[in-house]
């Protein structure tokens, strides 16, 4: 038996924020980040809101970008101690993956971060606290997805957090506050989301339920990612859209190893922090490559879905990755890890870890090829050195 889970109401459309006087409850925790939301006036507009529906309201400020244990562990501590009903995470991923992280220990105290680490192995939710999403940014779809990332930073390892209790109760996905993005991470994220639903169309685990929310969100993300990008005010409000549709792809179908390798990159090398949407993006032509010998068909699916031609799926194959690096060289995103800058003789020394790291994470399972960790070392060889797959 398979499941199919996503939040009970999703509110979209310009001024969707406006639903938050319509809720029922009395406390309310608000986590947001380093102060985009505060600077925008969104924050003054949430709690506004929220005094209207008659609920108190408590901060937890300045969740940092890739959130820390130690940032979840002080943010439930904030959560015992006001005892909200209603938890309320708005801003990028960051904020919202550590409010659901918050949100099992503020309702068990005892938990341990070790605990949480094998997926679906979460206790259940929902005994002091509802929780409700609202994303500011147009990639990570952690408003509609059973996924928390948190980062252990003295391991420098990246968890993908998996289990359907912490899908949001509700979602707010008002385009407004996607306007605000800087041209940087209107790239990072929309490639985040490319990543997300072509990882769904192709895991192990896509259904009839997921194929089409994830190719949907593949047309539109090909159609309005570069106006995105330059900053078309229509082209924004869509891909809010289209991120969605892809978080609510892979929530339930999974993904597979550009997130692996993602997770085991980002955190890993003191030469430079590469952000997630970023390394999906320079990945993701290379796990296509090296998928194919087990997925042709499923990515000539979706090369045909957005109008590319070829006498057969392998050339199908070649001209989706070909888009793909176009999409990159539009979006100012690097080709390999030696453009982005990390240290070859770091690279060198960490790649045997990295690679057995990035097999036994939570992503791998679904990947269409199996992986062995001398395969990913050398697919993590070619993603440095910009080489050919083939193998």
């Amino acid at each position: 038996m398979s499941r199919f889970t996503l939040p009970r109401d999703i509110f979209y459309g310009k001024g969707a924020l406006e639903e938050l006087k319509n809720l029922k409850g009395k406390k309310a925790v608000v986590v947001i980040g380093g102060g985009s939301m505060k600077r925008f006036g969104f924050l003054d507009k949430v709690c506004d809101y929220l005094k209207q529906a008659g609920i108190e309201t408590k901060l937890i400020e300045n969740v940092e970008p890739d959130p820390s244990v130690e940032t979840v562990m002080n943010g439930a501590a904030v959560m015992r101690e006001f005892e909200p009903d209603w938890i309320v995470a708005m801003g990028g991923g960051s904020p919202i993956d550590a409010a659901k992280a918050m949100w099992v220990f503020y309702e068990y105290p005892d938990a341990k971060f070790e605990d949480l680490i094998t997926p679906f192995s979460f206790p259940t939710l929902r005994q002091k606290a509802k929780f409700l999403a609202i994303p500011s940014t147009s990639g990570t779809a952690t408003e509609v997805t059973a996924f928390s990332v948190i980062t252990d930073y003295k391991s420098g390892i990246k968890y993908p957090l998996a289990d359907f209790n912490i899908t949001p109760d509700i979602a707010i996905v008002d385009p407004d506050l996607a306007q605000t993005m800087p041209q940087k991470l209107t790239a990072h994220t929309g490639m985040d989301a490319l990543t997300h639903a072509i990882e769904a169309y192709v895991s192990t685990a896509h259904s009839p339920f997921t194929d089409p929310l994830a190719l949907k969100a593949i047309n539109m993300i090909i159609d309005y990612l570069p106006e995105s990008y330059n900053g078309d005010e229509n082209a924004r409000e869509q891909m809010h859209y289209a991120q969605c549709l892809a978080g609510m792809a892979f929530s339930n179908a999974l993904l597979g190893i550009v997130h692996s390798m993602a997770h085991k990159t980002g955190a890993a090398f003191s030469t430079g922090h590469i952000p997630h949407g970023c390394a999906n993006a320079i990945y993701l032509p290379y796990v296509i490559a090296y998928n194919a010998k087990c997925a042709a068909s499923r990515y000539a699916d979706i090369a045909r879905s957005i109008g590319l031609d070829g006498a057969d799926d392998n050339e199908l194959v070649q001209k989706l990755c070909d888009k793909i690096n176009e999409y990159n060289r539009k979006l100012s995103i690097p080709a390999n890890l030696i453009e982005f800058g990390i240290n070859e003789d770091e690279f060198k020394q960490k790649v045997d870890d990295i690679a057995k790291n990035a097999v036994a994470d939570a992503c791998t399972g679904s990947n269409p090829r199996q992986v062995t960790v001398e395969d990913m070392k050398k697919l993590l060889e070619c993603v440095y050195y910009g080489k050919k797959v083939d193998f």
